[in-house]
């Protein structure tokens, strides 16, 4: 008796060797790239939504953070395989794509996908890496809005001296409200339209896609406006750690963002028009022209005290004077 059950300890031994072998060498399964993804609404916000949008079928796990700083640091610590953040926090990785979001840069979806399809060109690849860390894309969110508690401050002019938030952190948009002889106060993402809303600045410049997350109605109220102008584009940018993923992921995904615009764009044109047409304020021919004056010097200003890359302001030059080539900076251009 004691010699069957010996043999059949043996034999059954045997097998569950045989298969823990043969189960060590089937391929394991990596986890999924962990891609952390701010937005203020978290993963439920429009932010996450077009995230997700433009890296569908890259096989990336998205992860939502309300607050863009942990984001970032997160990512800097290799926690984040990939980050999609603002161009403003992505300037600390690469000052060439952060500069798209420059004061009258690009202003249409149309222009956005001409600069895509620029940056998805092979020869700029060497522009979009430093070190181990690669852009793999930007995405459009629309154009900053300018924001007032009262419509009386229309004109640049009239915004001299008033109180104008701005995100702490981030020195050009600072500099840009010194130029309007404003005071720029500082503070972050969580108190910036809180400080708005609760009348503490007079001005802030938001998108439409957050409009409704930070309740911005309840700062605008009866007597304020949001102004159909675009200030500036606003930007998101995805970074990875390009050890990370696959030898071409991010030369990849920017190839195929072009296509995804128009899908994208719809999701901005849809938060736009949920913001009831009251709060609209339509410049006037000549205001809208001064307003466009106002920036492109700006811009230039800025670019020559180094705000922007130089290279990157020469591409959205490109870009603006292909599709609106009246423009005098396209006929300077041509001499």
């Amino acid at each position: 008796m004691w010699s069957r059950i010996r043999s059949t300890f043996v034999r059954t031994s045997l097998g569950a060797l045989a298969l823990a072998t043969s189960l060590a060498a089937l391929p394991v399964q990596a986890a999924a790239p962990r891609f952390c993804v701010f937005d203020p609404a978290g993963a439920d916000g429009d932010l996450h939504a077009l995230a997700g949008h433009y890296l569908k079928g890259s096989g990336v796990t998205l992860l939502p953070y309300h607050d863009e700083r942990i984001a970032v640091e997160d990512f800097k610590a290799g926690r984040c395989d990939g980050v999609a953040v603002s161009s403003f926090r992505a300037r600390a990785f690469n000052e060439f794509v952060a500069s798209i979001d420059a004061p009258g840069a690009l202003s249409t979806a149309a222009e956005m996908k001409s600069l895509a399809t620029v940056l998805a060109n092979p020869k700029l690849a060497p522009d979009l890496v430093r070190g181990n860390i690669e852009v793999a894309g930007v995405i459009p969110l629309g154009n900053l809005h300018v924001l007032v508690r009262d419509r009386y401050l229309h004109t640049p002019a009239k915004l001299a001296g008033r109180r104008i938030g701005v995100l702490e952190w981030d020195r050009a948009q600072a500099r840009i409200v010194q130029s309007l002889g404003a005071q720029p106060v500082g503070s972050d993402v969580s108190q910036y339209a809180l400080r708005f809303n609760n009348g503490q600045v007079d001005v802030i410049a938001a998108p439409a896609l957050l409009f409704r997350h930070f309740e911005l109605e309840r700062g605008v109220g009866e007597r304020g406006a949001v102004f159909r102008f675009p200030l500036m584009p606003l930007t998101a940018v995805l970074l990875v750690h390009s050890d990370r993923f696959p030898e071409g992921f991010a030369a990849r995904l920017r190839a195929g963002i072009p296509e995804r615009i128009d899908a994208g764009m719809a999701r901005v044109a849809a938060a736009e028009a949920a913001i009831k047409p009251r709060y609209w304020q339509e410049l006037t021919e000549a205001e809208h022209t001064r307003y466009r004056q106002m920036v492109d010097d700006l811009r230039a200003q800025m670019q020559r005290e180094g705000f922007y890359d130089a290279r990157m302001m020469a591409l959205l030059r490109q870009v603006r004077c292909r599709h609106e080539p009246s423009r005098a900076e396209c006929s300077i251009a041509r001499r």
